[in-house]
């Protein structure tokens, strides 16, 4: 919905109204948390946590472990590190089904603004559990019922600052996604350092990680005075017109986002190896230091989950001005094909691993700039696959099941997390390089699905950007990713 005349009479600040900064500062401490916690949470499970003895003192443990061993093992016994990989891909997968709900709840009932605060302080309550090892389920139960009420109904109120049709909301989803990423560099950084340093341990990183949510929260209440009135008051006053049945091209629309969201899950299954196998692989299989015999400083394991998030706002304006200039000559590739695009370079990126495989051997330490290559490669293919699916939603879902289909479309990174944690449990049993292969596999079988989708579906989606039946107002569910890439672009 657009917001009233009065959101354009609020206090501005570098163009854009006051609220921008705050709720910029908001995601970016929220990110904090989030990437802090998720960058040392595998090598705390694999590391200290699901050793014995210290196993027998998590509640609920057994129960947890029987359930995911039948959901992804057939009821057999899963080792330390298939049974931490299918713990990261069930809380990872969680994470993204909850905020379809929150974002219901907070439509219906209870509105934006409550809904972020009551989903900060439950997150900052499951940081600071996870501090006593016991309180493990607890604590991801935690944040993931947290990040439900918090996520869709932060970056929704972006949008909720502009009137329909304001052109700088393309801007300010770019600057709130710079908030995404400062938040999901500094955090492994902050919180990993202090996981990995035998002096503090990962207690100290968790604690971490719930301060970010505290301060956060603590700027998101002062800024409440400068924020829009809620989508709940809003919709009282709602057009008849947004009430309109589906028509024929509404329903090729939706056909096309379904199909689309196939090829999508396989995306997220090799694409969140990032916080989980790769970190072990960082951890196990690679020489960390800077420059071997000469400086031999040791690269932390965590440090490596800062490299995506830098490279992201570091590689942003170099795409986004090749599309530009493809554009200009006619060339600019479809939406479709930069999706299947996309997928193309995440195969490539665990070619590369394959190959540091290949040259270093299976027992071997690779280079550390083998996984810079790696994450250049896959952050590459998250710019051509992430933004551009969110916006491509956002333009040709129907208005009247705009929320639902963007929701649907985060179902994706559900499902896909899921599949990630079950690949993942592959990792100590399949060699190295097999496991690259397969995760490149995937992705490169998805990619040309993709590609394949695009002769039926170019058609269809052209002619429904064509038509303009909403305005591009809001869009709201644009954010995560892991989130995620700018939905602006």
């Amino acid at each position: 919905m657009a917001t009233s005349d009065t959101a354009d009479k609020t206090p501005q600040l570098f163009g854009h109204p006051r609220g921008l900064t705050y709720l910029f500062t908001t995601e970016m401490w929220e990110r904090f948390s989030y990437y802090g916690m998720r960058a040392i949470l595998v090598l705390y499970l694999t590391n200290y946590l699901l050793l014995q003895p210290t196993i027998d003192h998590v509640w609920g443990h057994e129960t947890m472990k029987r359930v995911l061993e039948l959901i992804f093992n057939a009821g057999n016994p899963l080792g330390v590190q298939p049974l931490s990989s299918t713990i990261y891909g069930a809380y990872t997968a969680l994470v993204y089904l909850t905020p379809f709900f929150g974002g219901i709840i907070a439509d219906r009932w209870i509105g934006q603004r409550y809904s972020v605060i009551i989903g900060g302080v439950i997150m900052a309550a499951g940081e600071f559990i996870l501090m006593a090892p016991q309180a493990l389920y607890l604590g991801l139960l935690f944040l993931i019922v947290g990040n439900g009420f918090f996520k869709p109904n932060i970056s929704t109120q972006v949008g909720n600052l502009y009137k329909a049709g304001d052109s700088r909301i393309d801007r300010a989803y770019s600057i709130f996604y710079v908030g995404i990423n400062v938040g999901a560099f500094f955090s492994p950084l902050v919180c990993g350092s202090l996981g990995e340093d035998p002096n503090y341990g990962y207690h100290w990183g968790f604690f971490a990680a719930g301060v970010g949510m505290v301060i956060g929260q603590l700027l998101y209440i002062f800024a409440l005075r400068t924020l829009p009135q809620d989508r709940i008051g809003r919709m009282k006053t709602a057009a008849p017109a947004e009430k309109k049945p589906l028509t024929a091209s509404d329903w090729k629309a939706v056909i096309a986002i379904v199909l689309l969201c196939i090829p999508v899950t396989f995306f997220w299954a090799t694409y969140e190896q990032q916080g989980n196998t790769m970190n072990l692989w960082a951890q196990d299989f690679t020489n960390r230091h800077l420059i071997p015999g000469v400086l031999d400083w040791e690269i932390p394991v965590t440090w490596f989950q800062a490299f995506n998030p830098f490279m992201i706002f570091a590689f942003t304006p170099f795409v986004v001005s090749l599309w530009g200039a493809q554009a200009k000559r006619n060339k600019e590739p479809s939406t479709v094909s930069k999706m299947a695009i996309g997928l193309f370079l995440v195969a490539l990126s665990y070619l590369i691993m394959t190959v540091a495989v290949w040259v270093t051997g299976e027992h071997g330490e690779a280079s550390w700039l083998w996984l810079l290559a790696f994450f250049a490669v896959i952050t590459l293919g998250e710019l051509y696959l992430s933004p551009i699916g969110l916006a491509l939603v956002a333009r040709v879902a129907p208005p009247q099941i705009l929320s639902a289909m963007m929701g649907l479309w985060f179902i994706t990174s559900f499902t896909g997390n899921l599949l990630q944690g079950y690949i993942g449990t592959y990792f100590s049993t399949m060699t190295k390089d097999h496991f690259f292969l397969l995760c490149a596999a995937l992705a490169f079988g998805a990619g040309v699905l993709t590609w394949l989708f695009n002769f039926p579906l170019k058609p269809i989606l052209a002619a429904r950007m064509a038509e303009n039946v909403r305005q591009p107002e809001v869009a709201e569910p644009q954010a995560d990713p892991h989130m995620e890439p700018p939905p602006a672009l």
